[in-house]
């Protein structure tokens, strides 16, 4: 059995090889890529290339719609096909990547509940973790922050701006609300979440998966994006400075937290061997 995601050919083998990758990478390279292993990464893997593709396509959209409202506007003679007309495309594009993160994470907890559900035994571990456990409270300032920087940056907008910038302030004011309603009740099912584990090592692999899929559901990559996304074409040059700066800043606190921080296969071990 704990061979067999090892065999064969084509993706169960490739997923297998990733698996041990994985293993090796966190400090488990004594365990071996069991079925249960393979098939939980390999859906968190696909998920988080998933959701870059999808980040990547939100800014690509972005970027069509700023340069065919210029085009229009330019060949009307200055009067474009009306201002909301981005700000809802925009705004329909943000709530299908918000929709579409929800049934990728709704597929992984079905993944791995299937995965759980066919196991013979299950190990099971007397602490359940809490959310400093799962982010640590460097990295949960850092998202605290992100929050509070984006909900600025919207606030901002709104009180200064005018036309299609006022309502692309509400849209990002409203976004960057449905994001943190989306990461609290992610953060909730994976502190309720049972153990799927059935040995030493899938025990601690689940406590990393965990974490990982903590930092995940938090990562400040969505809301550092929403700004530039929606109000870079429409907000005054200073906005622009200071989302540009939010951006900045952001990204040289996330690289700042990470390298002084624990890795996540050392929180693991300290909650699976310690505690």
């Amino acid at each position: 059995m704990a061979n067999s995601s090892m065999t064969g050919s084509g993706p169960r083998s490739l997923g297998g090889q990733w698996a041990a990758t994985w293993l090796v990478r966190h400090g488990l390279g004594d365990g071996v890529p069991t079925p249960l292993l393979t098939a939980r990464l390999a859906a968190r893997w696909r998920a988080r290339l998933l959701g870059n593709v999808l980040l990547a396509v939100l800014f690509v959209a972005a970027a069509l719609v700023q340069v065919t409202d210029r085009l229009a506007t330019a060949a009307s003679g200055g009067v474009g096909p009306g201002m909301s007309t981005p700000v809802l495309v925009l705004s329909a594009s943000i709530v299908a990547l918000l929709l579409v993160r929800t049934l990728i994470d709704a597929w992984v907890r079905r993944v791995d509940r299937e995965a759980g559900a066919a196991l013979a035994r299950r190990v099971a571990h007397p602490v359940q973790p809490g959310w400093r456990d799962l982010l640590g409270q460097p990295y949960a300032v850092l998202v605290v922050g992100t929050f509070a920087g984006a909900f600025a940056l919207g606030a901002g907008a709104l009180a200064v701006g005018e036309g299609a910038a006022r309502q692309a302030a509400v849209v990002l004011l409203v976004a960057v609300a449905g994001v943190g309603v989306g990461a609290v009740l992610q953060l909730r099912e994976l502190l309720a979440r049972p153990v799927v584990a059935e040995d030493e090592v899938s025990l601690t692999a689940d406590v990393i998966m965990r974490i990982e899929d903590a930092r995940e559901s938090t990562a400040p990559s969505v809301l550092w994006a929403l700004p530039v996304v929606l109000l870079s074409g429409y907000a005054p040059g200073w906005w622009v400075a200071a989302s540009f700066g939010f951006l900045v800043v952001g990204v040289a606190a996330y690289i700042a937290v990470h390298v002084r921080t624990p890795c996540v296969a050392a929180m693991a071990r300290h909650m699976v061997g310690v505690r």
